[in-house]
């Protein structure tokens, strides 16, 4: 119950009234939703006449429907609210046209005015999302909307909108609203118009404030030699893993950093965020057809347990990687690591602790709120008894392994680490247990799903029927198997089973066909066109790893670039030819982390080679103002 409230919030779905134009107002009290009715991902999904609102019952989504309902457009789905005031176009369902959208700040002499959309940025109450709110009424006092997610309360008997806000119209006309929520601003408002006067400027970025730029520490100031902290796991295993105190390999690139500026990690996140949310639709499109899901080459018999995965709402995505090419050209994505455990040590510790050794102080660590965020996703990720650690006996898999555990256990979870599949063992009910007879029901692993996958594979050769048949449930004799642990009912593993679809490089495809305009995407198809054979073109396995088989093809079909690898046998992707940007003969490419679905910090990597693979460098990277670039 909120201060001052007096009653408490309705349960989860509840009518709450009945904004004008008919459109019904539903709590979102998520505390209080019931799993019986709301029971997996999909049923948390709001559609009308087959049109995706969003997710019930948030902001977004009431908006969406509210527009859809009473005017007969909507906007694009987009990550946050905020992001809403900087939209140009709605669409118009019944023929897909893009109509104006016009975007003024609060204080602007253009007034609002009923159905435009009142827009908060991210901060206090609305931290990380922002809020939009219709607007209903306008008087020079006063402006009333509806809204969902802010106090879940029924309406009273005779009331007709959500909330009335304060507002002050100046001697010089300007139209300012009162914000009362400690911490949160009001952006504007959006209006659906073909008249742009007095609406914000919103220009595009400086191509320039997107550039990297190439730095050097001063090797003259360098305090010593030791300076990770070998009194911790993680540390100690990584200066094993690297044979000394450095984060890149190569004796050229000790001192090297890389600059970004401010503009540049915004847009970063921005993009980051939006095609977090894409691929999660593109995740549920593609395994709501059996048609698009035989395309990404996954054993028939798995197809029911990644579905059943995807459903749990409870089983969540921790956090991913995405690999962008940065310059001045634009932001673009090659693919996203939904299944990886690498480079988060190098972002969220190694980078920074680097930057302090060389007294590096211009800017700020790019990697620095990756640990916190990770702490936070592990506190809220339902753990609650013991969490195994399974990875290999590789130095690289164990200061990967090392770091999430201390974020885990900063979260208050309990871990043990099991190297391999080492002393499990079958109990009389059917359950599997480490060494010392604790049962396994959650674990992290550093393997790819497709490891596990390969077992069945190899289990069935190429028997299709066995292969379609292939039980999971069955006690088998002698030790249990990595693909029996993992693919276990009883066993909730991270990252999740249905990340095998946003990993594979088919969902890129997908994408492409679903999202053609989105800026960041590169056209992608699973068979060669004509127009990317003219164009160039980047082919490799949909379900490779670690930049292995992969081809880059100009226009002129020269190969610039192949590697080798064990993905030979894969179906393949062909996407855009589209360079990374190079320096002093190294190519560089932006790595960005999500955890729970945000961007929650960014990395670099280089190689001499056109390909990033598991050896190439990962470099400093410092954030700048944008007056420094």
């Amino acid at each position: 119950m909120k201060p001052g409230i007096g009653k408490a919030p309705a349960k989860f779905g509840a009518l709450l009234g009945v904004a004008p134009g008919g459109v019904p107002i539903y709590s979102s009290d998520y505390d209080s939703a019931d799993e019986r009715e709301y029971p997996t991902r999909q049923s948390y999904q709001s559609h009308v006449d087959g049109v995706f609102m969003g997710y019930k019952w948030q902001c977004v989504e009431f908006a969406r429907r509210w527009l859809y309902t009473n005017k007969g457009y909507i906007f694009e789905d987009i990550p946050m609210a905020y992001d809403i005031f900087n939209l140009r176009f709605v669409r118009r369902i019944a023929d897909n046209a893009a109509l104006p959208l016009h975007a003024f700040g609060n204080g602007s002499r253009r007034l609002p005015e009923p159905g435009c959309l009142l827009i908060w940025n991210e901060g206090g109450e609305f931290a990380r999302t922002g809020h939009v709110a219709i607007v209903t009424e306008v008087d020079p006092g006063c402006i009333r909307v509806v809204e969902q997610n802010v106090d879940h309360l029924v309406w009273e008997a005779g009331q007709g909108c959500s909330r009335e806000i304060k507002a002050t119209l100046t001697a010089d006309g300007e139209y300012w609203i009162r914000c009362n929520f400690a911490g949160a601003e009001i952006l504007g408002w959006v209006i659906q118009t073909d008249n742009a006067t007095l609406s914000e400027d919103r220009a595009e970025i400086a191509p320039h404030l997107l550039n990297l730029q190439a730095r050097a520490a001063d090797a003259t100031i360098e305090r010593g030699h030791s300076w990770l902290n070998m009194a911790n796991e993680d540390e100690a295993a990584y200066v094993h893993m690297m044979d000394g105190h450095r984060l890149a390999h190569a004796d050229e690139n000790r001192f090297r950093y890389f600059a970004l500026s401010r503009a540049a990690e915004r847009e970063l996140r921005l993009a980051t965020n939006d095609l977090h949310a894409k691929f999660m639709y593109a995740t549920d499109h593609v395994l709501r057809s059996d048609e698009l899901l035989a395309k990404f080459n996954l054993p028939p018999a798995v197809w029911p347990k990644i579905r059943k995965s995807w459903s749990n709402r409870h089983n969540e995505m921790i956090t991913g990687r995405f690999d962008f090419s940065l310059s001045e050209r634009g932001i673009k994505l090659y693919e996203y690591n939904a299944d990886s455990a690498s480079c988060y040590m190098e972002c969220g510790k190694v980078q920074g602790k680097w930057a302090g050794h060389f007294d590096v102080q211009e800017g700020n660590d790019a990697g620095a709120n990756l640990f916190g965020s990770l702490m936070q996703a592990w506190r809220k990720s339902g753990v609650n008894e013991v969490l195994h650690i399974m990875q290999d006996h590789d130095l690289e898999e164990t200061y990967h392994a090392l770091f999430m555990k201390s974020a885990m256990e900063a979260a208050g979870i309990k871990c043990k680490i099991i190297n391999g599949i080492e002393g499990l063992s079958w109990r009389d009910c059917g359950n599997i247990v480490d060494a010392d007879g604790v049962q396994i029901k959650w674990v992290w692993k550093t393997w790819a799903w497709e490891t596990a996958l390969d077992q069945i594979r190899a289990e069935c050769e190429a028997d299709a029927n066995k292969l379609s048949d292939y039980r999971f449930d069955v006690v088998r004799q002698g030790a249990p198997r990595l693909v029996d642990v993992l693919l276990r009912d009883d066993v909730m593993v991270f990252e999740p089973l249905w990340t095998l679809i946003p990993s594979n490089k088919a969902i890129l495809a997908v994408l492409w066909s679903l999202f053609p305009d989105c800026p960041y995407l590169l056209d992608s198809r699973l068979a060669l066109s004509d127009e990317l054979a003219a164009r160039g073109y980047v082919a490799k396995p949909i379900a490779g790893r670690c930049g292995s088989n992969v081809s880059l093809v100009d226009r002129d079909s020269n190969v610039l670039n192949q590697t080798a690898g064990r993905f030979h046998h894969q179906d393949q992707l062909f996407q855009e030819l589209w360079p990374l940007p190079s320096f002093d003969g190294h190519f560089v490419q932006v790595c960005t982390f999500t955890v729970s679905g945000w961007h929650a910090g960014t990395c670099l990597r280089a190689d001499p080679s056109r390909v990033i693979t598991s050896g190439s460098e990962v470099l400093p990277l410092r954030v700048l103002d944008d007056s420094e670039f």
